[in-house]
């Protein structure tokens, strides 16, 4: 494959992620560019994925569109990969990185988990599902942010991804439900803060809503504490992106909270100006470290 058509199938991927997850753009554009490609890559295929299971197709259809990514990511597992421009990045970046296939059949898993969707009973439930929609996402990158993977860094990145995944459903509550009939909600959860379907449905924010609320996001902000504390075992150019994937994400949690908590009708993101400040927080923290680090070193 010749340079320029290389470049032109990573960046048919950046089109993708930057259309479709903007704080996630963001973060991941400050990664040096054959990094940078590789995430876009991986990206696109979540996405694809994702849209085989949420997009505006009938049931019957979209279980086709899943069974026939599976069928090409199986082709693409036995360097048979039909000849498309996510395949092509996709094999560029195993040639590059010492890739695992397995997370890319577990997101596949956790959309079919959507398309025969049960809701979850307990939070180990939910953080299973979380594990193959999102967790799955941090074991892709991991072979391209950290060049010695261990054990611990395993873990760490499966958190963050169960950390992201609980913040998207803290955010999309009300979308959920009234345009996907689903409540990712644990039961025991619900039960506990007595807050029912009924005052799901009837919009109800109340402060039995909030601190179920609360509950679950304080799950999701302390696996978001657990890989901020290990963002050493990153590799040095990765950290900052990384670093910043993980504070704009978590920021959509304040961004409810600003909002009084509603998130069943309506919409919350992280601004871009607010995306701007925490970009500069996160490099002053970086550059304090460097200046720590000097100090010791003299």
């Amino acid at each position: 494959m010749d340079t320029e058509q290389r470049q032109a199938d990573f960046d048919y991927c950046e089109r993708i992620i930057k259309k479709h997850s903007k704080s996630f753009y963001y973060a991941f554009s400050q990664l040096p560019r054959e990094k940078a490609n590789a995430v876009y890559a991986i990206y696109a295929f979540c996405r694809t994925a994702d849209e085989c299971a949420d997009g505006k197709h009938s049931f019957k259809k979209k279980v086709q569109l899943l069974r026939q990514l599976k069928k090409e990511l199986d082709l693409f597992n036995d360097h048979a990969e039909l000849d498309k421009p996510l395949w092509r990045a996709l094999r560029q970046v195993f040639n590059t990185y010492e890739m695992d296939i397995s997370p890319f059949y577990d997101q596949l898993d956790g959309q079919s988990m959507d398309l025969s969707f049960t809701a979850p009973n307990t939070m180990n439930e939910l953080e299973k599902y979380s594990y193959y929609v999102a967790g799955s996402v941090g074991l892709m990158l991991l072979p391209v942010i950290a060049s010695k993977p261990s054990a611990d860094l395993h873990s760490i990145v499966v958190n963050l991804g169960v950390a992201m995944q609980i913040t998207n459903i803290l955010r999309d509550i009300g979308e959920d439900y009234h345009e996907k009939n689903r409540i990712y909600l644990p039961g025991e959860e619900l039960s506990h803060f007595q807050y029912s379907q009924e005052d799901l449905h009837k919009g109800i924010i109340n402060e039995n809503f909030i601190s179920l609320w609360e509950k679950l996001a304080a799950r999701a902000e302390s696996l978001y504490n657990n890989f901020l504390l290990n963002i050493e075992l990153l590799d040095e150019d990765s950290r900052i992106p990384v670093y910043l994937s993980a504070h704009v994400y978590r920021g959509i949690l304040d961004a409810v909270r600003n909002n009084g908590y509603q998130c069943l009708t309506k919409r919350n993101y992280v601004t871009k100006e607010k995306m701007a400040q925490i970009n500069a927080a996160v490099k002053r923290v970086f550059d304090l470290r460097e200046g720590d680090a000097l100090t010791v070193e003299k």
